[in-house]
Protein backbone atom coordinates (compact mmCIF):
# COMPACT_ATOMS: atom_id res chain seq x y z
CA UNK A 1 0.00 0.00 0.00
CA UNK A 2 1.03 3.55 -0.80
CA UNK A 3 0.14 6.94 0.41
CA UNK A 4 1.17 10.18 -0.79
CA UNK A 5 3.14 12.00 2.11
CA UNK A 6 2.59 15.78 1.93
CA UNK A 7 6.18 15.93 3.66
CA UNK A 8 8.27 14.35 0.81
CA UNK A 9 5.84 15.22 -1.72
CA UNK A 10 5.53 11.72 -3.57
CA UNK A 11 3.54 8.48 -2.56
CA UNK A 12 5.76 5.79 0.22
CA UNK A 13 5.01 2.65 1.07
CA UNK A 14 2.74 2.50 3.44
CA UNK A 15 4.60 0.33 6.93
CA UNK A 16 4.87 0.96 10.54
CA UNK A 17 7.22 -0.23 13.03
CA UNK A 18 5.15 -2.46 15.25
CA UNK A 19 1.84 -3.17 12.50
CA UNK A 20 -0.02 -0.78 14.39
CA UNK A 21 -1.30 2.49 13.27
CA UNK A 22 -1.99 5.72 14.89
CA UNK A 23 -3.72 8.42 13.24
CA UNK A 24 -4.19 11.97 14.36
CA UNK A 25 -7.08 14.08 12.64
CA UNK A 26 -7.16 17.84 13.46
CA UNK A 27 -10.35 18.21 14.20
CA UNK A 28 -13.76 21.31 13.87
CA UNK A 29 -13.59 24.42 15.89
CA UNK A 30 -16.70 24.85 16.84
CA UNK A 31 -17.37 28.25 16.74
CA UNK A 32 -20.34 27.72 14.30
CA UNK A 33 -22.23 24.81 13.06
CA UNK A 34 -20.39 22.22 10.65
CA UNK A 35 -20.00 22.94 7.13
CA UNK A 36 -19.89 20.09 4.08
CA UNK A 37 -16.25 20.67 3.54
CA UNK A 38 -15.94 19.35 7.66
CA UNK A 39 -17.82 16.51 6.62
CA UNK A 40 -15.57 15.87 3.59
CA UNK A 41 -12.68 15.78 5.70
CA UNK A 42 -14.15 13.32 8.32
CA UNK A 43 -15.52 11.31 5.79
CA UNK A 44 -12.05 10.98 4.03
CA UNK A 45 -10.20 9.94 6.65
CA UNK A 46 -12.81 7.70 8.04
CA UNK A 47 -12.25 5.68 4.88
CA UNK A 48 -8.37 5.48 5.13
CA UNK A 49 -9.27 4.21 8.91
CA UNK A 50 -11.54 1.74 7.35
CA UNK A 51 -9.42 0.30 4.73
CA UNK A 52 -6.43 0.20 7.17
CA UNK A 53 -8.38 -1.85 9.43
CA UNK A 54 -9.47 -3.91 6.77
CA UNK A 55 -6.08 -4.35 5.83
CA UNK A 56 -5.65 -6.10 9.43
CA UNK A 57 -3.76 -2.77 10.86
CA UNK A 58 -5.16 -2.20 14.99
CA UNK A 59 -5.92 1.87 14.80
CA UNK A 60 -5.67 4.43 17.43
CA UNK A 61 -7.67 7.04 16.24
CA UNK A 62 -7.63 10.53 18.01
CA UNK A 63 -9.49 13.65 16.81
CA UNK A 64 -9.39 17.58 18.25
CA UNK A 65 -11.40 20.08 19.44
CA UNK A 66 -9.97 23.38 19.21
CA UNK A 67 -12.85 24.85 21.48
CA UNK A 68 -11.01 28.23 22.79
CA UNK A 69 -9.85 30.35 19.96
CA UNK A 70 -10.41 34.14 18.70
CA UNK A 71 -13.74 32.72 16.74
CA UNK A 72 -15.31 31.04 19.53
CA UNK A 73 -14.76 34.22 22.11
CA UNK A 74 -16.53 36.26 19.57
CA UNK A 75 -19.35 34.13 18.50
CA UNK A 76 -20.18 33.26 22.70
CA UNK A 77 -20.06 36.87 23.38
CA UNK A 78 -22.17 38.26 19.96
CA UNK A 79 -24.52 35.66 21.25
CA UNK A 80 -24.47 36.18 24.85
CA UNK A 81 -23.41 32.91 25.86
CA UNK A 82 -20.18 31.39 27.28
CA UNK A 83 -17.70 29.69 25.40
CA UNK A 84 -18.24 26.72 26.51
CA UNK A 85 -21.90 26.45 26.07
CA UNK A 86 -21.14 27.43 22.54
CA UNK A 87 -18.67 24.83 21.83
CA UNK A 88 -20.62 22.27 23.91
CA UNK A 89 -23.81 22.65 21.87
CA UNK A 90 -21.57 23.08 18.33
CA UNK A 91 -19.32 19.73 19.30
CA UNK A 92 -23.21 17.84 19.78
CA UNK A 93 -24.15 18.74 16.65
CA UNK A 94 -21.28 17.52 14.89
CA UNK A 95 -21.00 14.41 16.15
CA UNK A 96 -24.89 13.29 15.58
CA UNK A 97 -24.05 14.65 11.70
CA UNK A 98 -20.85 12.32 11.54
CA UNK A 99 -22.89 9.24 13.07
CA UNK A 100 -26.09 10.55 10.32
CA UNK A 101 -22.96 9.89 7.57
CA UNK A 102 -21.68 6.79 9.11
CA UNK A 103 -18.53 8.39 10.25
CA UNK A 104 -16.42 5.82 12.84
CA UNK A 105 -16.23 7.57 16.30
CA UNK A 106 -12.57 8.17 16.63
CA UNK A 107 -10.97 6.59 19.88
CA UNK A 108 -10.51 9.85 21.58
CA UNK A 109 -11.70 13.33 20.85
CA UNK A 110 -9.37 15.85 23.58
CA UNK A 111 -10.30 19.26 23.70
CA UNK A 112 -8.13 22.20 24.04
CA UNK A 113 -9.81 23.36 27.41
CA UNK A 114 -9.20 20.60 29.13
CA UNK A 115 -5.58 19.76 28.29
CA UNK A 116 -4.32 22.88 29.75
CA UNK A 117 -1.44 21.25 31.97
CA UNK A 118 -0.02 19.17 29.21
CA UNK A 119 0.28 22.55 27.19
CA UNK A 120 1.56 24.28 29.48
CA UNK A 121 3.97 21.83 30.43
CA UNK A 122 5.14 21.34 26.95
CA UNK A 123 5.66 25.42 26.19
CA UNK A 124 7.30 25.20 29.63
CA UNK A 125 9.84 22.59 27.99
CA UNK A 126 10.11 24.62 24.81
CA UNK A 127 11.02 27.77 27.06
CA UNK A 128 13.47 26.55 29.11
CA UNK A 129 15.62 24.63 26.05
CA UNK A 130 15.59 28.26 24.11
CA UNK A 131 12.89 27.76 21.55
CA UNK A 132 9.90 30.07 23.53
CA UNK A 133 10.48 33.08 24.66
CA UNK A 134 7.85 35.69 26.76
CA UNK A 135 6.95 38.93 26.38
CA UNK A 136 4.28 40.69 28.68
CA UNK A 137 2.84 37.29 29.46
CA UNK A 138 2.80 35.95 25.88
CA UNK A 139 4.71 33.55 24.67
CA UNK A 140 6.35 32.81 21.00
CA UNK A 141 8.12 29.92 19.20
CA UNK A 142 11.61 31.36 18.47
CA UNK A 143 11.09 30.22 13.87
CA UNK A 144 15.02 30.82 13.35
CA UNK A 145 15.61 27.63 15.89
CA UNK A 146 14.21 25.49 13.66
CA UNK A 147 16.64 25.17 10.68
CA UNK A 148 14.60 23.46 8.81
CA UNK A 149 11.29 25.45 9.21
CA UNK A 150 9.33 25.55 5.96
CA UNK A 151 9.53 21.77 4.90
CA UNK A 152 6.25 20.62 4.76
CA UNK A 153 5.14 23.34 2.81
CA UNK A 154 8.24 24.13 0.89
CA UNK A 155 7.45 27.84 1.28
CA UNK A 156 10.77 30.51 0.99
CA UNK A 157 11.65 32.69 3.69
CA UNK A 158 9.44 35.42 1.86
CA UNK A 159 6.40 33.28 1.42
CA UNK A 160 6.67 32.46 4.87
CA UNK A 161 6.35 36.00 5.74
CA UNK A 162 3.95 36.72 3.06
CA UNK A 163 1.74 33.69 4.23
CA UNK A 164 2.26 34.50 8.03
CA UNK A 165 -1.05 36.30 8.24
CA UNK A 166 0.13 37.18 12.02
CA UNK A 167 -0.72 40.62 13.26
CA UNK A 168 2.13 42.93 13.68
CA UNK A 169 3.96 42.68 16.76
CA UNK A 170 7.00 44.29 17.75
CA UNK A 171 7.19 42.46 20.83
CA UNK A 172 8.58 39.50 18.41
CA UNK A 173 11.86 38.92 17.78
CA UNK A 174 10.83 37.43 14.22
CA UNK A 175 7.85 38.67 12.32
CA UNK A 176 7.43 34.44 11.70
CA UNK A 177 7.43 33.38 15.18
CA UNK A 178 3.63 32.07 16.38
CA UNK A 179 1.95 31.90 19.77
CA UNK A 180 2.47 29.07 22.19
CA UNK A 181 0.33 31.15 25.13
CA UNK A 182 -2.00 34.15 24.20
CA UNK A 183 -1.93 36.48 27.83
CA UNK A 184 -5.89 37.28 28.96
CA UNK A 185 -7.74 40.54 27.30
CA UNK A 186 -10.83 41.49 28.95
CA UNK A 187 -13.89 39.30 28.26
CA UNK A 188 -11.75 36.42 27.67
CA UNK A 189 -11.48 32.98 29.20
CA UNK A 190 -8.57 32.41 30.59
CA UNK A 191 -6.11 29.26 32.95
CA UNK A 192 -3.38 30.09 35.14
CA UNK A 193 0.02 29.48 33.40
CA UNK A 194 4.05 30.28 34.64
CA UNK A 195 3.20 33.71 32.58
CA UNK A 196 0.18 34.72 33.61
CA UNK A 197 -3.68 34.24 32.79
CA UNK A 198 -4.34 32.94 29.38
CA UNK A 199 -5.24 30.12 27.10
CA UNK A 200 -3.21 28.37 24.15
CA UNK A 201 -2.35 29.45 21.05
CA UNK A 202 -3.95 27.51 17.93
CA UNK A 203 -0.60 25.21 17.14
CA UNK A 204 0.51 24.04 20.31
CA UNK A 205 -3.01 22.25 21.52
CA UNK A 206 -2.33 19.80 18.53
CA UNK A 207 1.12 18.69 19.21
CA UNK A 208 0.47 18.14 23.01
CA UNK A 209 -2.53 16.09 22.73
CA UNK A 210 -1.29 13.95 19.90
CA UNK A 211 2.26 13.50 22.36
CA UNK A 212 -0.15 13.13 25.29
CA UNK A 213 -2.06 10.02 23.24
CA UNK A 214 0.15 8.38 21.11
CA UNK A 215 2.98 8.28 22.87
CA UNK A 216 4.79 5.94 20.67
CA UNK A 217 5.07 8.70 17.66
CA UNK A 218 2.27 9.61 14.68
CA UNK A 219 1.66 7.47 12.13
CA UNK A 220 -0.53 9.38 10.06
CA UNK A 221 -1.12 13.53 10.90
CA UNK A 222 -4.29 14.04 8.60
CA UNK A 223 -6.24 17.27 7.90
CA UNK A 224 -7.56 19.46 5.09
CA UNK A 225 -4.97 21.50 2.49
CA UNK A 226 -5.55 24.53 4.20
CA UNK A 227 -3.54 23.52 7.23
CA UNK A 228 -0.85 22.50 5.40
CA UNK A 229 0.74 26.40 6.26
CA UNK A 230 0.75 27.36 9.14
CA UNK A 231 -0.80 24.85 11.21
CA UNK A 232 1.20 21.73 10.56
CA UNK A 233 4.28 23.42 9.76
CA UNK A 234 4.17 25.29 13.45
CA UNK A 235 3.36 21.97 14.67
CA UNK A 236 6.37 20.07 13.18
CA UNK A 237 8.64 22.95 14.19
CA UNK A 238 7.43 23.21 17.72
CA UNK A 239 7.08 19.22 18.28
CA UNK A 240 10.52 18.53 16.68
CA UNK A 241 12.20 21.02 18.77
CA UNK A 242 10.52 19.70 22.52
CA UNK A 243 10.99 16.22 21.53
CA UNK A 244 14.49 16.49 19.69
CA UNK A 245 12.88 13.30 17.49
CA UNK A 246 12.21 13.24 14.06
CA UNK A 247 10.15 13.15 12.43
CA UNK A 248 6.91 13.95 14.37
CA UNK A 249 4.69 12.30 12.51
CA UNK A 250 5.45 9.51 9.68
CA UNK A 251 2.74 10.55 6.56
CA UNK A 252 1.10 13.47 6.79
CA UNK A 253 -2.20 13.51 4.39
CA UNK A 254 -4.41 16.27 3.21
CA UNK A 255 -7.36 16.22 1.63
CA UNK A 256 -8.56 18.79 -1.09
CA UNK A 257 -10.80 21.25 -0.35
CA UNK A 258 -14.62 21.60 -1.05
CA UNK A 259 -15.74 24.95 -3.39
CA UNK A 260 -19.75 25.94 -4.12
CA UNK A 261 -20.10 25.55 -7.81
CA UNK A 262 -16.53 26.62 -8.25
CA UNK A 263 -16.72 29.47 -5.61
CA UNK A 264 -14.76 28.83 -2.49
CA UNK A 265 -16.79 28.87 0.41
CA UNK A 266 -17.16 32.04 2.57
CA UNK A 267 -19.63 33.28 5.14
CA UNK A 268 -18.76 36.75 3.36
CA UNK A 269 -20.42 35.95 -0.26
CA UNK A 270 -23.01 33.60 2.13
CA UNK A 271 -22.45 30.10 0.72
CA UNK A 272 -21.83 28.11 3.52
CA UNK A 273 -23.40 25.08 3.61
CA UNK A 274 -23.80 23.55 6.49
CA UNK A 275 -23.98 19.53 7.31
CA UNK A 276 -27.57 20.30 8.72
CA UNK A 277 -28.87 21.50 5.59
CA UNK A 278 -27.14 19.09 3.36
CA UNK A 279 -28.77 15.92 4.98
CA UNK A 280 -32.02 17.75 5.06
CA UNK A 281 -31.70 18.16 0.72
CA UNK A 282 -30.11 14.35 0.46
CA UNK A 283 -29.46 11.33 1.98
CA UNK A 284 -26.39 10.44 4.06
CA UNK A 285 -25.17 7.60 1.77
CA UNK A 286 -25.33 9.77 -1.35
CA UNK A 287 -23.33 12.71 0.11
CA UNK A 288 -20.76 10.01 1.26
CA UNK A 289 -20.61 8.80 -2.38
CA UNK A 290 -19.74 12.43 -3.56
CA UNK A 291 -17.26 13.05 -1.10
CA UNK A 292 -15.46 9.62 -2.31
CA UNK A 293 -16.40 9.89 -6.09
CA UNK A 294 -13.20 12.30 -6.39
CA UNK A 295 -9.57 11.61 -5.35
CA UNK A 296 -9.01 12.64 -1.43
CA UNK A 297 -6.19 15.51 -2.69
CA UNK A 298 -8.13 16.91 -5.35
CA UNK A 299 -10.29 19.59 -4.97
CA UNK A 300 -14.31 19.03 -5.64
CA UNK A 301 -17.25 21.20 -5.98
CA UNK A 302 -20.35 20.84 -4.59
CA UNK A 303 -23.22 21.35 -6.57
CA UNK A 304 -27.10 19.73 -6.03
CA UNK A 305 -26.38 18.02 -10.02
CA UNK A 306 -23.31 16.42 -8.47
CA UNK A 307 -24.88 15.05 -5.36
CA UNK A 308 -28.26 14.05 -7.33
CA UNK A 309 -26.51 11.87 -9.34
CA UNK A 310 -25.20 10.28 -6.76
CA UNK A 311 -28.90 9.29 -5.23
CA UNK A 312 -29.39 7.31 -8.19
CA UNK A 313 -25.97 5.51 -8.24
CA UNK A 314 -26.66 4.38 -4.47
CA UNK A 315 -29.99 3.07 -5.93
CA UNK A 316 -27.61 1.17 -8.36
CA UNK A 317 -25.90 -0.41 -5.62
CA UNK A 318 -28.76 -1.14 -3.78
CA UNK A 319 -30.47 -3.15 -6.93
CA UNK A 320 -27.17 -4.95 -7.91
CA UNK A 321 -26.93 -5.88 -4.26
CA UNK A 322 -30.46 -7.15 -3.19
CA UNK A 323 -31.42 -10.68 -3.81
CA UNK A 324 -34.07 -11.27 -6.44
CA UNK A 325 -37.12 -11.36 -5.24
CA UNK A 326 -37.87 -14.12 -8.21
CA UNK A 327 -36.17 -16.85 -6.66
CA UNK A 328 -34.58 -15.75 -3.24
CA UNK A 329 -31.14 -16.25 -4.14
CA UNK A 330 -31.48 -19.89 -5.06
CA UNK A 331 -29.70 -21.15 -8.53
CA UNK A 332 -32.48 -21.61 -11.40
CA UNK A 333 -29.53 -23.62 -12.86
CA UNK A 334 -26.59 -21.36 -13.56
CA UNK A 335 -23.36 -21.05 -12.73
CA UNK A 336 -21.89 -18.81 -9.11
CA UNK A 337 -20.84 -15.84 -10.26
CA UNK A 338 -17.47 -15.33 -8.80
CA UNK A 339 -16.54 -11.76 -7.63
CA UNK A 340 -12.58 -12.33 -6.67
CA UNK A 341 -11.51 -10.64 -9.86
CA UNK A 342 -13.53 -7.37 -9.02
CA UNK A 343 -11.99 -8.11 -5.11
CA UNK A 344 -8.63 -7.52 -6.35
CA UNK A 345 -9.01 -4.66 -8.50
CA UNK A 346 -10.72 -2.55 -5.53
CA UNK A 347 -7.93 -3.53 -3.26
CA UNK A 348 -5.33 -2.42 -6.16
CA UNK A 349 -7.13 0.94 -6.09
CA UNK A 350 -7.52 1.41 -2.76
CA UNK A 351 -3.69 0.46 -2.41
CA UNK A 352 -2.76 3.15 -4.56
CA UNK A 353 -3.23 6.18 -2.35
CA UNK A 354 -6.92 5.38 -1.64
CA UNK A 355 -7.87 5.79 -4.92
CA UNK A 356 -11.96 5.79 -4.04
CA UNK A 357 -12.80 6.84 -7.56
CA UNK A 358 -10.92 3.73 -9.09
CA UNK A 359 -12.16 1.41 -6.36
CA UNK A 360 -16.02 2.71 -7.49
CA UNK A 361 -15.31 2.07 -10.64
CA UNK A 362 -14.61 -1.13 -9.67
CA UNK A 363 -18.08 -1.47 -7.73
CA UNK A 364 -20.15 -0.32 -10.51
CA UNK A 365 -18.70 -2.68 -13.24
CA UNK A 366 -19.68 -5.63 -10.34
CA UNK A 367 -22.93 -4.23 -10.06
CA UNK A 368 -23.56 -4.51 -13.55
CA UNK A 369 -22.03 -7.99 -13.77
CA UNK A 370 -24.38 -8.78 -11.26
CA UNK A 371 -27.62 -7.85 -13.24
CA UNK A 372 -26.68 -9.59 -16.71
CA UNK A 373 -25.93 -12.73 -14.65
CA UNK A 374 -28.56 -12.34 -12.84
CA UNK A 375 -30.70 -12.59 -15.50
CA UNK A 376 -29.34 -15.14 -17.45
CA UNK A 377 -30.43 -16.99 -14.35
CA UNK A 378 -26.69 -17.57 -12.76
CA UNK A 379 -26.52 -17.87 -8.74
CA UNK A 380 -25.60 -14.03 -7.87
CA UNK A 381 -25.22 -14.70 -3.86
CA UNK A 382 -21.70 -15.02 -3.35
CA UNK A 383 -20.90 -12.13 -5.48
CA UNK A 384 -23.47 -9.85 -3.82
CA UNK A 385 -22.04 -10.61 -0.42
CA UNK A 386 -18.75 -9.43 -2.11
CA UNK A 387 -20.40 -6.32 -3.25
CA UNK A 388 -21.85 -5.29 0.23
CA UNK A 389 -18.13 -6.20 1.48
CA UNK A 390 -16.47 -3.82 -0.64
CA UNK A 391 -19.21 -0.66 -0.38
CA UNK A 392 -18.75 -1.34 3.18
CA UNK A 393 -15.01 -0.74 3.10
CA UNK A 394 -16.23 2.75 1.64
CA UNK A 395 -18.89 2.89 4.36
CA UNK A 396 -21.65 3.35 2.09
CA UNK A 397 -24.72 2.22 3.82
CA UNK A 398 -26.70 1.08 1.13
CA UNK A 399 -29.68 -0.98 3.96
CA UNK A 400 -33.09 -0.12 2.31
CA UNK A 401 -34.05 3.48 3.73
CA UNK A 402 -37.24 3.44 6.49
CA UNK A 403 -40.25 4.48 4.69
CA UNK A 404 -44.35 3.74 5.65
CA UNK A 405 -45.48 4.65 2.31
CA UNK A 406 -44.67 1.31 0.68
CA UNK A 407 -47.60 -0.49 1.72
CA UNK A 408 -49.78 2.60 1.07
CA UNK A 409 -48.59 3.26 -2.57
CA UNK A 410 -48.48 -0.46 -3.50
CA UNK A 411 -51.86 -0.89 -5.21
CA UNK A 412 -51.47 2.37 -7.12
CA UNK A 413 -47.59 0.82 -8.12
CA UNK A 414 -48.95 -2.46 -9.25
CA UNK A 415 -51.63 -0.61 -11.36
CA UNK A 416 -48.81 1.95 -13.02
CA UNK A 417 -46.31 -1.22 -13.41
CA UNK A 418 -49.44 -3.05 -15.38
CA UNK A 419 -50.04 -0.39 -17.37
CA UNK A 420 -46.63 0.14 -18.27
CA UNK A 421 -46.25 -3.98 -19.21
CA UNK A 422 -49.30 -2.96 -22.01
CA UNK A 423 -47.52 -0.12 -23.25
CA UNK A 424 -44.39 -2.15 -24.09
CA UNK A 425 -46.56 -5.23 -25.39
CA UNK A 426 -48.28 -2.47 -27.74
CA UNK A 427 -44.67 -1.18 -28.58
CA UNK A 428 -45.29 2.17 -27.25
CA UNK A 429 -42.19 2.11 -25.12
CA UNK A 430 -41.53 6.12 -24.61
CA UNK A 431 -44.59 6.28 -22.71
CA UNK A 432 -43.58 3.53 -20.95
CA UNK A 433 -40.13 4.27 -19.93
CA UNK A 434 -41.88 7.38 -18.75
CA UNK A 435 -43.80 5.42 -16.36
CA UNK A 436 -40.74 3.73 -15.39
CA UNK A 437 -38.76 7.15 -14.80
CA UNK A 438 -41.28 8.66 -13.06
CA UNK A 439 -41.73 5.91 -10.58
CA UNK A 440 -37.88 6.28 -10.07
CA UNK A 441 -38.22 9.53 -9.02
CA UNK A 442 -41.28 8.25 -6.88
CA UNK A 443 -38.40 6.30 -5.25
CA UNK A 444 -40.06 3.09 -6.85
CA UNK A 445 -37.31 0.91 -9.03
CA UNK A 446 -38.33 -1.94 -11.63
CA UNK A 447 -36.72 -4.96 -12.26
CA UNK A 448 -37.49 -6.38 -15.84
CA UNK A 449 -36.93 -10.15 -16.35
CA UNK A 450 -38.26 -12.92 -18.67
CA UNK A 451 -40.73 -13.91 -16.25
CA UNK A 452 -42.28 -10.59 -15.77
CA UNK A 453 -41.47 -6.51 -13.63
CA UNK A 454 -41.05 -6.60 -10.08
CA UNK A 455 -40.88 -3.70 -8.25
CA UNK A 456 -39.46 -2.70 -4.85
CA UNK A 457 -40.08 1.26 -3.24
CA UNK A 458 -36.76 2.49 -1.85
CA UNK A 459 -38.03 5.52 -0.60
CA UNK A 460 -36.70 8.77 -1.87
Amino acid sequence: MKLFNTLSGKKEEFTTPDGKVRMYVCGITPYAPSHIGHAMMSVVFDVVRRYLEYKGYPITHIQNFTDVDDKIITAANDIGISTDELSETNIKQYMEEMDALNVLRAHTYPRATTEIPAIVSMIKSLEEQGYAYAVNGDVYFRVRRNADYGKLSRRSEEDLLAGARVEVDEAKEDARDFALWKSQKPGEPAWDSPWGAGRPGWHIECSAMSMRYLQEGVDIHGGGQDLIFPHHENEIAQSESFSQRQPFARFWLHNGLLSIDEDKMSKSIGNVITVGEALNQFSAPALRLFFLSSHYRNPLVYSVQNIAAQERAIERIRHAATVSRRDDGQNAGGSALDAADYKNLFIKAMDDDVNTPRALAVIFDLCRHINRSREQGDDVAAAQNTLRELVGVLGIDIDEPESSAGSDAAPFVELLVQVRRELRAARQYALADKIRDDLADLGVSLEDSAGGTEWQFRGR
